[in-house]
C-alpha cells in the first residue's frame, strides 16, 4: 500500500499533466471552432506547448502553499546550461541568476551569483561551486542549492542552452548593447575564432551575443562585470521580444523556444504573467550583488560569499516576496559558516 507522501506526489503530477492537456485542448478547440485563420494566430501559443517540462520537486519548503505567480510575489531561478560538453544533459550551469517578480507592482529583483561560489551542494554535503549543482543532479538539485544557500524560497525555474540562446537573439535579429570596453573573445564552438567587441553601441547576432555575456577573463570586475553583461543582453532581449518588430517572427520564435527552453511553468500562467507585464522596460530592474572575496583552495578557484552581504540580500529577497516576519533573524544559510572551514 503506497504511504500518504507517493499518494500526494502522484496528484501533484497528475494535476500538472492535466494543465498541459487542458491548456492544449482548449487551444485545439478554438482553432477547430474558428478555422484556419485562428490556427495561424495561434500557432505560436501551441509551439510553446513543448516549453513546459514540470519538476518532481515540491513546493518551497520555505512556502506554506504553493505561490500564485498571476497574483502574488514569487520568485524564478533561470539558468543557462552549458550543454555542449554534456550532449545537453545536465552540463553546469554558466549563468544563474535569482529572480523576484511581483505581478501586482511590476517590481523585479534580480541577483547574479557567481557561478563559482562556493556553497554546500544540497543532496549532496559537500562544499563545491554553486554551478556543479546542475551536473550532479539537474535542475532540482540546483533549485535546493540555491534555496539553501539564499535561504528564500524557489519558486520556478527557467533553464536554456548555448545553442537556444543564440537562435532566439537571432529570431529577433540580434540586439544592441553598449560594449563597455574593448576585448576579443573566442566563439563557444570555436574558441580560437576570436569575435571583437569595440567600447560603445554594437548590434549582437546570437553568436556574438553568447560570447560577449561568457567572457569574465579580460573584465576588470571579474564575475561581476560578466554578470552585468548578461543583464544587459537580458533586458535588451526582453525589450526586443516585446517591441512590436517582432510580430511577424512570432512563430519562429515560440518555435526555438518551445525546443530549447524548459520551465516548471504552465503556458496559460506564463502567458498571463506576459500581459501583465506589457510594455515593462528592463530599466526598472533592481539589482543586488554579492559581494565576496576571492580564494584558491587545494589549486581551486572560488569565489567566497560575505556572511553580511549574504543576510542582507536575504532580508530583501524576502521582503520583495511579501514573506511573513521571521520568528527569529539568523543567518541565510550555515554555507557561509562552512566556507571558512578547512
Amino acid at each position: 500500500m503506497k504511504d500518504r507522501h507517493q499518494y500526494i506526489q502522484e496528484r501533484k503530477r497528475v494535476k500538472r499533466r492535466r494543465r498541459r492537456i487542458a491548456l492544449v485542448t482548449i487551444l485545439l478547440l478554438i482553432i477547430g471552432g474558428v478555422g484556419y485563420g485562428a490556427y495561424s494566430y495561434l500557432r505560436p501559443f501551441l509551439s510553446l506547448a513543448n516549453i513546459y517540462s514540470g519538476s518532481d520537486r515540491e513546493k518551497s519548503k520555505l512556502r506554506t502553499e504553493e505561490a500564485e505567480i498571476t497574483k502574488k510575489p514569487f520568485s524564478i531561478l533561470l539558468t543557462g546550461v552549458e550543454d555542449y560538453a554534456t550532449g545537453g544533459k545536465n552540463g553546469r550551469t554558466d549563468s544563474i541568476i535569482f529572480a523576484t517578480i511581483n505581478p501586482k507592482t511590476k517590481h523585479v529583483t534580480i541577483l547574479s551569483i557567481p557561478r563559482d561560489t562556493r556553497v554546500n551542494i544540497s543532496g549532496r554535503d559537500k562544499l563545491d561551486k554553486i554551478n556543479a549543482a546542475h551536473a550532479y543532479g539537474g535542475i532540482d538539485m540546483t533549485m535546493n542549492t540555491v534555496e539553501d544557500f539564499l535561504n528564500v524560497p524557489v519558486d520556478h525555474y527557467v533553464e536554456i542552452g548555448f545553442e537556444g540562446f543564440k537562435k532566439i537573439v537571432d529570431a529577433v535579429n540580434g540586439v544592441t548593447v553598449d560594449v563597455p570596453f574593448d576585448f576579443v573573445e573566442g566563439s563557444d564552438l570555436n574558441p580560437r575564432k576570436g569575435i571583437s567587441f569595440h567600447k560603445g553601441s554594437q548590434h549582437l547576432n546570437g553568436e556574438e551575443a553568447l560570447a560577449y555575456v561568457r567572457m569574465r577573463k579580460h573584465d576588470p570586475m571579474g564575475d561581476f562585470g560578466r554578470a552585468q553583461r548578461q543583464r544587459q543582453v537580458l533586458g535588451a532581449l526582453v525589450e526586443k521580444l516585446n517591441s512590436p518588430s517582432v510580430v511577424t517572427k512570432l512563430d519562429d520564435i515560440a518555435e526555438i523556444i518551445g525546443k530549447h527552453v524548459k520551465t516548471d511553468i504552465p503556458v496559460s500562467d506564463g502567458l498571463a504573467l506576459y500581459q501583465k507585464f506589457s510594455g515593462f522596460k528592463a530599466s526598472s530592474i533592481e539589482t543586488l550583488r554579492l559581494d565576496g572575496d576571492d580564494d584558491y583552495i587545494n589549486g581551486i578557484y572560488y569565489y567566497i560569499p560575505k556572511k553580511e552581504s549574504q543576510q542582507e540580500i536575504h532580508d530583501k529577497l524576502w521582503k520583495t516576496l511579501d514573506l511573513p516576519p521571521e520568528s527569529s533573524s539568523s543567518s541565510s544559510s550555515d554555507d557561509s559558516e562552512s566556507n571558512e572551514e578547512e
